[in-house]
């Protein structure tokens, strides 16, 4: 995405800043004050998925947001570090850098993997809030995440022109969200196809995929100790809710609630209700009885 042809209609463009932390020329998203709260998206997304749930938790809380390497505004020094384990490393000097100590890392798909690699490197340890959680081996749709697939595309240098050629149609990108279980309004499916129109951004996802290995971390599961709430959409076909209850069982410290209705993109289906839960979770209420009240 061009910083300055696209940044002016992006949401919350009053919060976005540049930071320069090697290797990468970050794109960053803050609002509010109080304790952090850093928010990580997940493969094939940017900080606009966080576009309604960052305004509600900044009420409160000073919230960070940020574009992984290569994807949304991010620029990437090298596509080479897009691995689970490098691109942790380059958020964990990204916090270094910038001073931030986390209350809380919120990560939604592949971005819930990284919020529990980044938890072990982080001192104070954070609390981990995973929506809908990529962390399994990609059932179901895995709508952004088909590692194959991608290994084999990521090959083709052309890939990325071919799969931007022409922009991404209203229908196609319907299609795709729709078949990950959640239902967007005209606004969000306008920005997903804004961020699937620009090569840089399909081709940084591409490389992400490609070098994605998830294995090492499900094996360290056990060991980890942050507090963790799994926020898991019952209809999400991208990746099945009962993949966070098997990495719930798998923690020390965990626990899972689904909230009815909502897809893999719950944070921007009902943004109220996940955020009921990420504040009932930091305030230590039992997880699922935000949510009730929120709807009731």
């Amino acid at each position: 995405m061009d910083w300055a042809r696209d940044l002016p209609g992006w949401p919350n463009a009053d919060m976005s800043r540049r930071a320069a932390v090697a290797p990468h020329r970050w794109h960053v998203q803050e609002a509010g004050a109080g304790e952090t709260l850093l928010l990580i998206h997940g493969a094939g997304g940017s900080t606009h998925s966080f576009r309604d749930l960052l305004p509600i938790l900044a009420a409160d809380r000073h919230v960070v947001a940020l574009d992984m390497p290569g994807q949304g505004f991010t620029r990437a020094g090298t596509k080479s570090r897009c691995s689970l384990p490098l691109m942790t490393t380059d958020i964990a000097a990204l916090v270094a850098a910038e001073g931030w100590q986390p209350r809380a890392i919120i990560g939604h798909s592949a971005g819930a993997a990284i919020a529990l690699a980044l938890a072990e490197r982080l001192t104070p340890a954070p609390d981990v809030i995973g929506i809908n959680a990529a962390l399994g081996n990609f059932e179901g749709v895995a709508g952004w995440l088909f590692p194959a697939l991608a290994k084999l595309l990521a090959l083709n240098p052309f890939t990325a022109s071919a799969f931007t050629l022409g922009g991404a149609s209203p229908a196609r990108v319907r299609r795709l969200i729709g078949s990950t279980g959640s239902e967007l309004d005209e606004t969000g499916l306008a920005l997903y196809a804004r961020l699937m129109g620009d090569r840089d951004h399909v081709d940084a996802t591409l490389k992400m995929m490609a070098q994605w290995s998830i294995d090492p971390l499900i094996g360290r599961l056990p060991d980890l100790a942050a507090r963790t709430l799994f926020i898991t959409g019952d209809r999400d076909r991208a990746v099945p809710p009962s993949v966070s209850d098997r990495a719930a069982a798998r923690l020390p410290d965990a626990r899972v609630v689904h909230l009815p209705g909502l897809g893999h993109l719950a944070h921007e289906e009902n943004p109220a209700a996940v955020a009921a839960e990420i504040e009932g979770f930091l305030a230590g209420r039992p997880a699922g009885l935000a949510a009730e009240r929120g709807s009731a």
